[in-house]
């Protein structure tokens, strides 16, 4: 035999894509998505006119898919979650006593 029958996965630890969107921007989407499906429900139920509702939900998809493929470009796979960490640390510490530092 010339070859081996057995094909080598080589996408075994990278992180899903699709379309462009990678990793948790995927269920970003599928949430806005969501929501603008919610959103349709309650107007129809509230008696909006249909071309209205299907006019909103249709500006509101299409903002929440320019806003994720926005943040997908610009933060990239880890890029949010690293910017959000880095602003839940705060820049000074301060101890105004020496307390904290003796064993009391």
């Amino acid at each position: 035999m010339a070859g081996s029958i057995y094909k080598i996965n080589k996408g075994v630890n990278r992180s899903i894509e699709f379309k462009g969107l990678k990793a948790q921007y995927i269920w970003y989407l599928g949430g806005g998505l969501l929501g603008c499906l919610i959103l349709y429900v309650v107007l129809y139920i509230v008696g909006v006119n249909s071309y209205i509702c299907l006019s909103v939900v249709g500006v509101s998809a299409t903002a929440v898919f320019v806003y994720v493929f926005k943040l997908s470009k610009q933060y990239g796979e880890h890029g949010m979650m690293k910017s959000m960490a880095r602003r839940s640390v705060p820049r000074i510490v301060r101890c105004k006593s020496r307390r904290c530092f003796l064993k009391v």
